[in-house]
């Protein structure tokens, strides 16, 4: 048997190799390629699953069903909302960062993922590391909400209200460690008063107990607070974006009066870590062209939110700047999980 060995090359110290291997490699990586088109066209054959880790009839269900009614349509296949609720989303989360990297599971993220990351000690994933970003869906903003026979009709006036009266105010939330709770941890750090907060099992209770003045502000969902605004039930004092809110113009921002004050509510999609590239690409193209139709953004709007296009890559600094900048907030409230 003879062996060719490998020419070298005078120019320098590289090897060239023999012409029938390098031809070899071009078609190898040429039908990978081919492949890899093949399998993104194709892709999806079957319904797609997609985790939320939040109970049916909530916002963030509602925004998944809906979106995933708009992505079936577009690529032919069935996306079938699943509930998978505890643990503050993680029994959810963890179902889909376990599952085959192949597309067919997805999972619904928001805040809430990014909080848990520092909230909870022991995870048996780590959020960021062991996930793929896919694509954000919808951008809505918290309100600083209070009762009425809270003397206090601007941010500026609470604030000061708040100093004068330490021990006062009791803060409501639908559970230590939600967007709630630590949207108002954030105003308590940047303006130093003083809040006992209140923990709720859901946010529906804490409005109950809001409405009726036994707390007495909470940093609420626009959706869930919204009517209760508009019927004069209660007072809006802020928005916590960084920009009004188109359902509710008049309200200015907290960073208005606070600067720098800003959180904001969010939601997207995120996959296995090791989802193909082109298969991440197919469902990110399939989510904006849908965030796209003036449809789907005005029934978003009626929600309080707007769609939030975004690439794969701009989606996963977008989750690590969140991460980040809750964990100071945790750190800071010292929030423990219910």
């Amino acid at each position: 048997m003879i062996v060719c060995a490998p020419r070298y090359h005078p120019g320098g110290n590289a090897l060239k190799l023999p012409r029938r291997t390098v031809l070899q490699m071009a078609a190898g990586a040429a039908l990978a390629a081919i492949s890899r088109v093949a399998r993104a066209r194709s892709y999806p054959t079957r319904p797609v699953h997609w985790i939320v880790s939040f109970t049916a009839g909530g916002p963030n269900d509602i925004v998944a069903r809906i979106i995933g009614q708009y992505l079936s349509e577009r690529l032919g296949q069935q996306f079938i909302i699943e509930n998978r609720v505890g643990a503050g989303g993680n029994i959810g989360m963890a179902a889909v960062l376990s599952s085959p990297p192949d597309g067919y599971t997805i999972g619904f993220v928001a805040p809430n993922n990014a909080i848990n990351a520092t909230l909870y000690d022991k995870l048996p994933f780590d959020f960021v590391r062991d996930s793929a970003p896919v694509a954000g869906t919808m951008l809505l903003t918290n309100v600083m909400v209070v009762h009425p026979d809270v003397p206090a009709k601007t941010v500026a006036e609470f604030i000061a209200y708040a100093k004068a009266n330490p021990g006062k105010i009791n803060m409501a939330s639908g559970g230590s460690g939600t967007s709630v709770h630590l949207s108002g941890e954030l105003f308590k750090a940047m303006t130093g008063i003083t809040m006992q907060h209140v923990p709720y099992r859901g946010t529906a209770a804490a409005m109950q107990d809001l409405l009726s003045n036994r707390v007495q502000v909470m940093f609420d969902n626009l959706p869930g607070s919204v009517g209760h605004i508009k019927a004069g039930a209660l007072r809006a004092l802020g928005v916590t974006a960084g920009k009004r809110a188109a359902a509710i113009p008049d309200v200015p921002t907290i960073g208005e009066t606070v600067p720098g004050y800003e959180a904001v509510v969010w939601y997207g999609i995120v996959a296995p870590k090791g989802t193909p590239p082109e298969i991440v690409d197919t469902l990110n193209t399939a989510v904006n062209a849908v965030l796209a139709d003036p449809k789907l953004e005005a029934r978003l709007a009626e929600l309080g939110g707007e769609p939030m296009p975004m690439m794969p890559t701009q989606f996963g600094k977008f989750i690590a700047d969140e991460t980040e900048k809750w964990a100071k907030v945790v750190k800071f409230s010292g929030a423990k999980p219910d």
